[in-house]
């Protein structure tokens, strides 16, 4: 006789068949509703449009083109000028900037997966011609990247916000302080490997006032799209939805009238590709949300939370728990899916144990964005590599230190709930 387990093995036999998640996860669905429980079938196709008519979701789309449009603007280019002001007197000062221009761009782009898509093809042909090997230009792309979903306004932050019913703006001002620590630590990896491998400055001297003043100039406009949007959610100014949908227009007032890098053709496919990345993003969602529902049907909550209580009664040992349960996942499932499975299952024991959600959220987005760097489905590590055309194998071992400085930051994170919630105090 089929049951449950059965039909989590069956979804991830599939996975690993290399269907789409979104297919593997209806399959899964359509087959406990078939076998297993007898209710109705048009329950499985409520459950699976269910998530659309949530209307908060609106904000995913504006913020995807958000992200899209960006390449398009030269802000990016702007934006590692400024990073470069900070650090090109430094040893290992390119790969330096690489990080700060992520964590720069983290506060607009809302997808690691776009950062990364941009950053390696601006900054990894540089970075080789500089002086440092493809594969370790790739390693620290890839890692700084990771900063995108925890620096507001990432789109991660948002659907867990909807998931656990807490503040987008808080979760938001949560992600700032755990983001900046990840940078510090990727920055600190960096600079030991640039001087053990004798990387040189991209400066010999610091900017003049006026070459200073000019590229402050540049760059303060991209800032206030950021301000602007964290700013005005915090402030209640306006919604998630209406933030998402004024920072594309800001974006767009400074593409096409401020740094004219932008034309109409670029909106254009800007829009198109809105379009395919949302729909990916949705049928996940829909996929997971259904089965999200057939766990909590099934009880799975409880089982979890009687499970979880057998083993330990503190707080700071279950998270280490769930850290480890969510890398392991996280290298076999995309991480929006499994945070729509997973956050509905264990919140409720997380807060019987008293975590704060707030925390425990960004606990969740820095496992799973860790789980976008992991062998074998790594989103962000398969684009990076393939994009700037470097071995799986060479990646891995250039980006040891980067794997290891995001272990520390995840345990900092884990162990110091102040970091995530002292801003939204």
């Amino acid at each position: 006789m089929i049951s449950l387990p059965m039909v989590v093995a069956m979804i991830l036999a599939l996975i690993a068949l290399n269907m789409r998640l979104y297919l593997a996860i209806i399959a899964g669905v359509l087959v406990y509703f078939l076998f297993i429980n007898p209710i109705p079938i048009n329950i499985a196709a409520q459950r699976l449009v269910a998530p659309t008519l949530n209307v908060a979701f609106l904000a995913v789309p504006f913020f995807v083109l958000l992200g899209t449009l960006l390449s398009f603007t030269g802000i990016a280019t702007r934006l590692l000028g400024l990073a470069d002001l900070l650090v090109g007197r430094l040893r290992g000062g390119m790969a330096l900037a690489n990080v700060m221009l992520s964590t720069l761009m983290g506060g607009m782009s809302a997808s690691n997966l776009a950062d990364a898509s941009m950053t390696a093809r601006m900054m990894v042909p540089e970075m080789e011609r500089n002086g440092y090997s493809r594969a370790f230009a790739a390693a620290v792309t890839a890692a700084s990247s990771l900063i995108t979903p925890i620096i507001p306004p990432g789109i991660a932050l948002i659907i867990y916000a909807l998931l656990a019913n807490v503040s987008v703006g808080r979760m938001f001002l949560a992600g700032i302080l755990p983001g900046l620590t990840l940078a510090v630590l990727l920055m600190l990896t960096t600079y030991v490997i640039a001087r053990r491998r004798g990387y040189k400055p991209t400066r010999t001297t610091w900017p003049a006032p006026a070459e200073t003043g000019r590229i402050v100039l540049g760059a303060w406009p991209a800032v206030v799209v950021v301000v602007a949007v964290v700013g005005g959610i915090r402030l209640n100014v306006f919604t998630p939805t209406e933030a998402g949908a004024f920072a594309v227009f800001l974006v767009l007032v400074l593409g096409l009238f401020v740094y004219r890098d932008m034309r109409f053709h670029h909106v254009l496919s800007a829009l198109v590709e809105t379009g395919k990345v949302t729909a990916s993003i949705m049928l996940v969602v829909m996929a997971s949300s259904a089965l999200a529902w057939v766990f909590a049907l099934e009880q799975m909550g409880q089982v979890l939370a009687l499970t979880f209580a057998g083993v330990t009664e503190s707080p700071l040992a279950l998270l280490f728990v769930l850290n480890l349960l969510f890398l392991v996942l996280g290298t076999l499932v995309e991480g929006t899916a499994l945070m729509i499975i997973l956050v509905p299952i264990l919140l409720p024991t997380v807060l019987a144990l008293g975590v704060d959600p707030i925390h425990f959220g960004i606990i969740i987005i820095v496992n799973l964005s860790i789980g976008t760097l992991t062998p074998p489905i790594g989103t962000v590590m398969l684009v990076v590599c393939n994009i700037s055309r470097v071995q799986v194998s060479d990646f891995l071992r250039e980006g040891a230190g980067f794997y290891l400085a995001l272990f520390i930051g995840l345990a900092v994170i884990t162990m110091v709930p102040e970091l995530s919630l002292f801003l939204t105090r």
